[in-house]
């Protein structure tokens, strides 16, 4: 802020942009926006700013870098790393992108839809279907996660392994840069090899290099199919060799193959009894699995049933079921889904969302497992995630009957660097989808080497010479 700016002049001149209605600045009004989705950080802001265009938003931002105010983008806020969340100081300002909702244009001879910042996923999702197409995108919090958070965080989701990730998703973008200006990149072409990939580089950027407000992204065509089924396993290292086995027999149409451990269903069944366990025996591990088929769904079927025939034969499975019907399918996902929200009604817990490569998963596990154990006699591991692409939400739960509170307060920091040490030596990383936010930017530095620290400053430094954009998150 310069020296003879206040806030209360930042937010009047806000108010001549998009009106006072859409400049929160009452606690009851602002107080949504400043704590993060797990209620683990709060901070406080001069304002929080309500645009409904792109223009509104870079006139906002040249507003900021006159008063010298940080800015805060936010879409849902659904993150589960602190990223969406102002500092304590109250001199910064949430840059709330939910008005910015629109659906600008859906090409079907293209596969793509160009979407506003604030358009919330499953909104994308229901507009593809309803042009028979699909975007592959999904994730727990689709219902209220927008598309500007996801391409800021590079989300993943369930269905990276056929798919990708957010980034493999975008074709082009509209941002807003630090210095107010509008960077329309908002390109529908697969090919284009004309320079530096600037897209790439505000992808998974967390609002630190500017603000996306809109994107072209990527479309299917419509499964004619999807087959899903439950395995059950006795251990990682089974489930990495089923993995395998299921990629030589069903190639690209293999959309998803989540792990879950035993505990982890124990769990859902027990907060959520209409989810009740999914075979008459326990098993160390169950894989759900789901196949996308173009053609048919005899020809899934058949395809799906002569994998999982050559998976038991081989002393892979130890039991398996196939659902028969779209609501069987519905509630083998609902048991993944269920996972965290179960986790959450158990009790305080530590969460790591990691990944290492994926021949490497069962070692890891192993491995980090007992070194938990070890230090923390009684801690119950809630290993599930997508196996496809090597991440895993590798959480650990209090003690049975313990006090969770006096189990974070003695312990996270300890399991965190036994975790991350061990992803470390497995030439991993530490936030596979959730990015890095507020939470583990200490610990990010901690592991990435000098030369790729300076090469992420000169980046930021050059885009945001003042350290408006977001201040705090990714990098300090």
């Amino acid at each position: 802020m310069t020296d003879s700016a206040t806030p209360s002049d930042f937010i009047a001149a806000c108010h001549t942009v998009i009106g006072a209605a859409h400049v929160l600045t009452d606690a009851h009004d602002t107080a949504p926006y400043l704590t993060d989705w797990r209620h683990r950080y709060t901070g406080a802001a001069c304002a929080v700013l309500k645009p409904a265009t792109t223009d509104e938003v870079a006139q906002l931002v040249r507003i900021a870098l006159a008063h010298r105010i940080a800015l805060v983008p936010q879409g849902g806020n659904t993150g589960l790393a602190g990223g969406a969340t102002p500092d304590a100081t109250g001199r910064q300002a949430v840059l709330s992108l939910g008005r910015l909702n629109r659906v600008r244009a859906l090409d079907i001879h293209n596969n793509t839809i160009t979407v506003e910042a604030g358009v919330v996923l499953a909104e994308v999702q229901a507009r593809a279907r309803d042009a028979d197409r699909l975007f592959p995108l999904s994730l727990a919090a689709e219902g209220s996660c927008t598309i500007g958070g996801n391409l800021a965080t590079n989300a993943g989701g369930t269905g990276v392994l056929r798919y990708g990730n957010a980034r493999e998703l975008c074709l082009g973008l509209e941002v807003v840069t630090p210095q107010g200006e509008i960077w329309d990149g908002l390109r529908g072409l697969r090919k284009d090899n004309t320079g530096y990939d600037l897209r790439d580089l505000y992808i998974g950027a967390e609002g630190t290099l500017g603000i996306i407000t809109a994107a072209v992204m990527k479309l299917h065509p419509l499964p004619a199919a999807r087959v899903t089924a439950l395995a059950a396993l006795a251990s990682p290292h089974a489930a990495l060799d089923f993995l395998a086995l299921a990629q030589r027999c069903a190639g690209s149409l293999l959309t998803g193959f989540e792990l879950m451990s035993d505990f982890c269903l124990q769990l859902v069944s027990n907060h959520f009894p209409q989810l009740r366990y999914p075979f008459d025996e326990r098993h160390a591990q169950i894989v759900l699995l789901e196949l996308s088929d173009a053609e048919s769904d005899e020809h899934a079927r058949a395809l799906f049933e002569r994998m999982m025939e050559t998976a038991l034969d081989e002393g892979l499975l130890e039991d398996a079921v196939v659902a028969e019907s779209l609501a069987q399918s519905r509630a083998f996902w609902d048991l993944r889904e269920h996972i965290p929200l179960a986790q959450a009604e158990e009790g305080l817990n530590v969460k790591h969302d990691i990944a290492v490569p994926i021949s490497r998963i069962g070692t890891f596990i192993d491995e980090t497992d007992a070194a938990i154990a070890a230090a923390v006699p009684g801690a119950r591991m809630v290993t599930f995630g997508h196996l496809g692409d090597g991440n895993l939400h590798y959480n650990v739960q209090a003690p049975d009957d313990g006090d969770a509170k006096a189990f974070l307060a003695q312990y996270q920091t300890a399991l965190n660097r036994i975790v991350y040490e061990s992803v470390h030596r497995h030439h991993g990383t530490i936030s596979a989808e959730h990015g890095l936010g507020q939470l583990k930017v200490d610990e990010a530095a901690r592991y990435k080497s000098p030369t790729e620290l300076a090469l992420m400053r000169a980046v930021k430094n050059a885009l945001d010479p003042l350290g408006l954009m977001n201040p705090g998150k990714v990098l300090r």
